[in-house]
């Protein structure tokens, strides 16, 4: 594997001085946060975050996120033009050497949290989800703009946000998702790349929206769209791991060929749709991610991973999910794993 950890450019309050200091570190995750989605990445600013990582001794593995918009995954009237955006992006990163791009298809809303500290009984805190606080959530006051969402909304901008999505259900936004992979799925192949969707987190539907990447079949779906190597998976344990009926080690193995990027995070359920983020290690949670990992292993991916959405330790600042210390005792487990798995298939050959 391709050990990564995902920085979120130079606002970011995890420094690169202190993020080349984590041991065994291949590369970096990062984006152009600061471009809107819709607009083209250019050369000159792809170059320039590529020499800024260049001068901490790093690398650019993946780019995490190259943002979908709204306007795409409604099919509106700017459709056509911001997917030539979108193929001109992947143009300017695999000019710098970027060959796996992270994306996802979840309207309007990102990944979605209902708390971002909860103090957990270690003293740490961690990102949680529970269906009963959404539900009271008043979306007439809109969202700020913080850290769980790329974007803030107004009430009447989100109001106006959601009412694009009137009319269109799951099967409407599968064919969106389909007609933009017809696009620019032929542009990655060319250009040498992998595109890397990320699945639904939580993997259900959230304010009534449309969820389209919950689960094995609708990943058999997305993948059927357009059989190529160069449309493939973000394999999110803490996404998919989500929901208990999905089967995330018979997941890695169904679709290892097609998993082109990563994402391993755990999990502790307390409820029906109510979960909170923890520690890597098995023993922290429910998800097998020793398991999950073998199953790739076994199947021979070597693709880029990251450990995802640690917890916030020892009183640091950070963007929530993403403080520096538990993602580098992470990425330490993630490597041990296949260290033992490597020793284990050297004693068995």
């Amino acid at each position: 594997m391709v050990y990564t950890l995902r920085w979120f450019g130079p606002e970011d309050p995890v420094t690169l001085d202190r993020v080349r200091q984590v041991p065994g570190l291949d590369g970096i995750v990062t984006a152009l946060h600061d471009v809107p989605a819709g607009s083209p990445w250019t050369p000159e600013a792809v170059g320039e975050r590529v020499r800024l990582l260049a001068e901490h001794g790093l690398r650019w593995v993946v780019a995490e996120s190259v943002p979908v918009s709204e306007e795409i995954k409604t099919a509106g009237p700017k459709r056509d033009e911001h997917v030539e955006a979108w193929a001109a992006s992947l143009r300017a990163l695999a000019a710098a050497g970027v060959r796996t791009v992270c994306y996802n298809f979840m309207p309007v809303f990102d990944w979605m949290r209902t708390d971002l500290a909860m103090p957990l009984e270690d003293g740490s805190f961690a990102m949680a989800y529970d269906e009963a606080e959404l539900a009271k959530i008043d979306l007439s006051r809109g969202f700020e703009r913080r850290a769980a969402w790329a974007s803030g909304y107004t009430g009447e901008e989100l109001r106006a946000a959601i009412a694009r999505y009137e009319g269109i259900d799951e099967r409407r936004l599968r064919e969106h998702l389909a007609a933009f992979l017809a696009d620019v799925v032929p542009v990655a192949e060319a250009l040498g790349m992998r595109l890397a969707v990320h699945p639904d987190d939580p993997p259900w539907s959230v304010f009534g929206l449309p969820r389209i990447v919950k689960d094995a079949e609708d990943i058999r779906s997305l993948l059927g769209a357009v059989e190529s190597e160069a449309n493939g998976l973000t394999l999110c344990t803490g996404a998919l791991g989500a929901s208990r009926a999905n089967d995330l080690v018979a997941m890695a193995r169904e679709f290892a060929p097609r998993v082109a990027f990563v994402h391993a995070r755990n999990v502790r359920f307390t409820g029906e749709r109510t979960f909170h983020e923890v520690a890597h290690h098995r023993s922290a949670g429910d998800l097998d991610l020793p398991a999950v990992l073998r199953a790739l292993f076994e199947a021979g991916v070597d693709v880029p991973i990251r450990p995802d959405h640690g917890r916030m330790l020892w009183g640091e600042q950070a963007v929530p999910g993403y403080g520096l210390y538990d993602r580098a005792l992470g990425l330490a487990y993630l490597q041990g794993i296949e260290h033992g798995y490597a020793l284990g298939a050297a004693s068995r050959d």
